[in-house]
């Protein structure tokens, strides 16, 4: 058991936390033909394509409602307005996410009661899905954003069905999963004979293919149609990450369908799991090439127990990057000598370590002093200065990582994920003490 402990600092010297509304954005990419449009300042919307623009190297779709100091004080739902009417007539998107961010929500702006009326007078919206969804910066951090988003387009596109089910399973993925993890979780459903329903699908939308042609919105994720159509008729839900949990349930209330919360996918006993999960749902026997992945594993985690065992590893990310990380620490027999997370969750108790700090990397950076250095560093892009200082090798992992090639495609999922992260970590720890 771990101690939380939140700093009481008066401002964030390296910071760690991300923005709520960035992480609501990312995940209406994962919905084709839809653009997200945050309704607040320029700088806003301008920081977070920067900052996924850098991590994906993609073209993302992001609009703004462009809020000046006159809208912020007498209001700024006739840029809602206009801007969903500009966005409709030029982008022409089946999909719309309108995320509020700190100023609009700061003023008190009532966005959800607002939009209908606009939505009524103004037909060029009809056929148009527009998801709102209130995610101020002030309130969580990167996966809050994120739940709050898969949340709201499961209260706008599913619909329970009376049809017999399909075989069919709705995969929740986490923000922490890459669309490289994702993917592969659909080949592993797929490979049970069942049909593999991700939302959102950040895989179809963000996995690197170019399009011959200039295309306004998202290209690749889940359809429209095929959300209204089969979230509501499929066998089991699968929910990854305890931050996914809200969405699964307003799943499970608006639909009927059941669901499971994995709270990792990355570790022997977490995929396990999985496997029990699938097989149960379609009625067949694990695949031979997925206990052949098993067996790969077992092997690896063999072969790199040597050089995991009471090393000292520091992670810092979200909460549920954080748990899987220092779970499979634990598994491996290293010792997770320092942990940061942006936010509390009460599930971070249960880690294997002495405390848990809610800060920034300048407190991961005081946990490494206090523990006399470590020997490896699992954090995003922004942990390259700190490890500089300290000599400390750095795996880069989570959001964002802009200072390397291959991020979205990055897979630390399933029996193989876990395998090559084992090689790649413990790669680094051999690499420290040569």
């Amino acid at each position: 058991m771990a101690t939380v402990l939140a700093t009481n600092k008066p401002l964030s010297a390296s910071p760690l936390k991300l923005s709520a509304p960035l992480g609501a954005a990312m995940a209406f990419l994962g919905l084709d033909e839809c653009l997200p449009l945050f309704h607040g300042s320029q700088g806003c919307t301008a920081f977070a394509m920067v900052m996924m623009v850098r991590h994906f190297r993609e073209a993302i779709p992001l609009q703004t409602t462009a809020m000046n100091e006159i809208a912020t004080i007498l209001g700024g739902m006739d840029h809602v307005e206009q801007a969903l009417l500009n966005i409709a007539e030029r982008a022409k998107p089946k999909v719309i996410g309108l995320v509020s961010t700190a100023l609009v929500d700061t003023r008190g702006e009532d966005m959800a009661g607002d939009l209908p009326r606009i939505l009524e007078r103004n037909r060029a919206l009809d056929g148009v899905a527009v998801i709102p969804v209130s995610a101020p910066d002030f309130e969580g951090s990167l996966e809050t954003g994120w739940s709050k988003a898969v949340t709201a387009m499961v209260a706008a596109l599913a619909e329970k069905s009376d049809a017999e089910p399909l075989d069919c399973v709705t995969l929740l993925p986490g923000c922490h999963l890459t669309p490289g993890d994702v993917e592969h979780l659909k080949d592993v459903i797929e490979a049970f004979g069942l049909i593999a329903l991700a939302l959102p699908d950040l895989s179809g939308s963000l996995d690197g293919v170019v399009p011959g042609r200039y295309v306004p919105t998202t290209l690749g994720g889940l359809k429209l149609d095929e959300a209204r159509a089969k979230l509501g008729r499929a066998k089991l839900t699968i929910a990854v990450g305890e931050h996914m949990r809200p969405a699964a349930e307003a799943l499970a209330a608006k639909t009927g369908v059941p669901f499971v919360l994995l709270d990792r996918l990355t570790g022997l006993e977490a995929v396990d799991r999985l496997m029990v999960t699938l097989s149960t749902a379609s009625g067949r026997p694990v695949p031979a090439r997925l206990r052949r992945q098993r067996d790969q594993l077992v092997d690896a985690m063999l072969d790199g127990h040597f050089f995991f065992g009471g090393q000292d590893i520091a992670v810092a990310g979200e909460p549920d990057f954080l748990w899987s990380m220092g779970q499979l620490i634990s598994e491996m027999g290293g010792h997770l000598a320092a942990a940061v997370s942006p936010i509390p969750a009460p599930f971070l108790a249960d880690l294997t370590c002495d405390r848990v700090m809610i800060g920034d990397f300048e407190d991961l950076e005081d946990q490494m002093l206090e523990a006399g250095g470590v020997d490896l560093v699992i954090a995003n892009a922004n942990a390259r200065q700190l490890c500089r200082r300290h000599s400390t090798a750095l795996f880069r992992a989570g959001f964002p990582v802009f200072d390397r090639l291959g991020a979205a495609h990055q897979t630390s999922v399933g029996y193989r994920g876990t395998r090559d992260l084992i090689f790649q970590l413990g790669n680094m720890l051999m690499d420290h003490h040569s």
